[in-house]
C-alpha cells in the first residue's frame, strides 16, 4: 500500500522549495521604478475609472497622479503622459523606442490586420508605406498639382451653401461632403458617391461608415486589455468592426477594380492619373522591400478616406462652434477679412498667408479641440528608462493631447477660447511644439498635414468671409455644443444648425 504520509510530506517540501525559490527570485531581481497612479481593482484593474469621455477620465487622475502616471486597464499595465514635457519625451527623445503600436482589436478588424498607416506595427513595412505617402499623394508638386481641384469642389461648396440662403443649414453634412469630395478626386480621380443614388454607396451610408470607423479605432476595447475575456466581445466592438470590416471592403474593391478595368481598355497606352493607379503598378514591383498586397492598397485607400476627409471637416466644425460661442471673434476676423481680401472676391489659398487672425483661429481650435484628444497607443519595443522610470518592453502609452492643450504651466486661462493667444507668435503645429500636437509628432506624425492645412484654412475663411452665420431662432450663445462624441477623432455631440445668409455675390466665385 503507498505510505500517504510520505507522499503529503514530500508534496509539503516540494510547495516549500518553489516557495523559497520563488522568493530568492524576487530579492535578486531589481525592483523596477514605476509611475505614480491608481490602484488597479483585480482583473478590471482601472477600467472603472474610465468613462465614455476617456480623455477627459484620463486628465482628471493625472491630476492627482502626475504628468506621468501608470494604470491598468484590465491585467495590461498602460502609461499616461499628460504634459508637454512627458510628451517630448516620448515623441522625440525616446522616439525611436516608441514608434510601434500594440496589436489592438481595431487594427486587426478595421484595417486589413495591421495594414494600414495607423496600425501597421513600425518596421519595412510602415517606412516604405510613409515614403510612398510623402512622395506620391503629399508632395508638394502633387498637392500644388491638385489645387484646381480645390478650388472648384470649394466652388461648388460655397455655391451649395449660397442656395440655401436664410434656412437652416446643418453645417457638418455639407462639410463632410465637401471633404469626401476633394480627397476622391484627389486620390482616385472620382467621387465614387452620390448624394442622389446611382452610384456604389450614397453620401450618408459612406459618411456613417467613416464615423464609425472612427469609433470603433478609439474605443477602449475590454478584449483588448483583459485577452482571456475577448472571445465574449462583452461590449459588442468586435462584432461591430467585423462589420464595418464588409461594408468598407466592397467599397475599396469597387475602387480597385474600376481602376484595373480602366488600366485594361487603355492597355499599352495606359499611364498612372491617380493614387490608386500608382499603388497598383507598385504592387506588380519584384524590388519593393516588402511586397504590396491587394489588402495593403486597399488599407492605403482607406487612409486617405478617412484621414484626409474627417480631420478637416472636423476642425471647421469645431471652430464655427467656437466662433458663434464668440461673437467677438467673429467681427475680428470680418474686419480682418474685409481689410486684406476686400468685399470684390472670395478667399484663395493663396491668401492665407496673409491672414494671421483666422490661423489664430484654427490654432486655437487645436489647442482646445485636438483632433485626436488621446493619439493612438504607442508602444515600447525594448525596455527603457523615461523620465527616471522603469518602461519594460511592450508597455503601451498613451498620449493625452487633450490634457496638453490645458496644461496651466502652458497656456494662460487655458478653458477659454482666445485666438489672441497666437497672433503676432510664431507657433509651431508640426510636432517641435509638444503644447501643441494637432498632427502628433516624431516618426509616427501624420503625414497630409499640409493637404489637411490647405482645406481648413480657405474653407473657414470663406465661410467666414462669405456669409453672415447667425443661430436659429431660439438658440443662445451658450446653447452651443461644445460636448464631444468620442472617437479616435472627436466632433460636436450635436451638430449645429446654422442660418447662412451671404455677404458676396455668387458670381464673384
Amino acid at each position: 500500500m503507498p505510505n500517504y504520509n510520505e507522499y503529503l510530506s514530500a508534496l509539503i517540501l516540494i510547495a516549500a522549495l518553489a516557495f523559497l525559490s520563488r522568493l530568492i527570485l524576487t530579492w535578486s531581481r531589481p525592483q523596477r521604478k514605476l509611475p505614480p497612479g491608481p490602484k488597479p481593482w483585480p482583473i478590471i484593474g482601472n477600467l472603472h475609472l474610465l468613462d465614455s469621455s476617456p480623455h477627459r477620465s484620463l486628465h482628471s487622475l493625472s491630476q492627482k497622479h502626475g504628468e506621468l502616471m501608470l494604470i491598468k486597464l484590465g491585467t495590461s499595465p498602460v502609461l499616461v503622459a499628460s504634459s508637454p514635457e512627458m510628451a517630448r519625451q516620448f515623441l522625440k527623445v525616446h522616439d525611436a523606442n516608441f514608434a510601434t503600436r500594440p496589436a489592438l482589436a481595431a487594427g486587426k478588424h478595421t484595417a486589413y490586420n495591421y495594414s494600414d498607416m495607423t496600425w501597421a506595427p513600425y518596421g519595412p513595412y510602415w517606412r516604405q508605406a510613409r515614403k510612398i505617402f510623402l512622395s506620391e499623394v503629399f508632395h508638394p508638386n502633387r498637392l500644388e498639382f491638385f489645387k484646381p481641384v480645390r478650388d472648384e469642389e470649394g466652388r461648388a461648396f460655397l455655391s451649395r451653401l449660397h442656395a440655401l440662403s436664410g434656412k437652416p443649414v446643418l453645417l457638418r453634412e455639407h462639410l463632410s461632403r465637401f471633404t469626401l469630395s476633394n480627397i476622391s478626386r484627389m486620390v482616385v480621380s472620382g467621387k465614387y458617391f452620390s448624394d442622389k443614388g446611382g452610384s456604389v454607396f450614397e453620401l450618408g451610408e459612406l459618411q456613417g461608415m467613416l464615423d464609425e470607423w472612427f469609433l470603433l479605432n478609439g474605443v477602449i476595447n475590454v478584449g483588448d486589455w483583459i485577452p482571456w475575456l475577448g472571445f465574449l466581445d462583452l461590449q459588442g466592438y468586435v462584432k461591430r468592426m467585423k462589420e464595418l470590416c464588409k461594408k468598407l471592403d466592397r467599397f475599396n474593391e469597387f475602387m480597385i477594380e474600376d481602376h484595373q478595368a480602366r488600366r485594361a481598355a487603355a492597355g499599352e497606352k495606359f499611364t498612372p492619373k491617380d493614387v490608386v493607379d500608382v499603388l497598383l503598378v507598385m504592387a506588380e514591383k519584384p524590388n519593393l522591400e516588402v511586397k504590396l498586397t491587394r489588402d495593403s492598397v486597399k488599407a492605403f485607400l482607406q487612409d486617405f478616406l478617412t484621414g484626409g476627409t474627417d480631420t478637416s471637416a472636423k476642425t471647421i466644425e469645431w471652430a464655427i462652434h467656437e466662433v458663434m460661442r464668440h461673437p467677438r471673434v467673429a467681427e475680428k476676423a470680418k474686419e480682418e477679412l474685409d481689410r486684406v481680401i476686400g468685399r470684390e472676391r472670395w478667399v484663395d489659398e493663396n491668401d492665407c498667408s496673409r491672414l494671421p487672425y483666422i490661423d489664430a483661429i484654427i490654432t486655437e481650435t487645436w489647442r482646445l479641440h485636438p483632433l485626436s484628444p488621446l493619439l493612438p497607443p504607442h508602444c515600447a519595443i525594448e525596455d527603457c528608462t523615461v523620465a527616471g522610470y522603469d518602461v519594460p518592453k511592450g508597455t503601451p502609452v498613451i498620449i493625452n493631447t487633450w490634457s496638453i492643450g490645458r496644461d496651466p504651466s502652458s497656456w494662460d486661462a487655458p478653458e477659454e477660447f482666445l485666438p489672441e493667444r497666437f497672433v503676432g507668435e510664431d507657433v509651431d503645429i508640426t510636432g517641435s511644439n509638444f503644447a501643441l500636437l494637432p498632427f502628433s509628432s516624431g516618426r509616427r506624425r501624420c503625414p497630409g498635414y499640409k493637404l489637411g492645412r490647405k482645406l481648413v484654412r480657405t474653407t473657414l475663411a470663406n465661410l467666414l468671409h462669405g456669409f453672415d452665420l447667425r443661430l436659429v431662432e431660439g438658440m443662445r450663445v451658450q446653447d452651443v455644443c461644445v460636448e464631444e462624441l468620442y472617437g479616435l477623432t472627436v466632433h460636436p455631440k450635436e451638430s449645429l444648425q446654422l442660418i447662412m445668409e451671404p455677404r458676396l455675390p455668387s458670381h464673384l466665385y
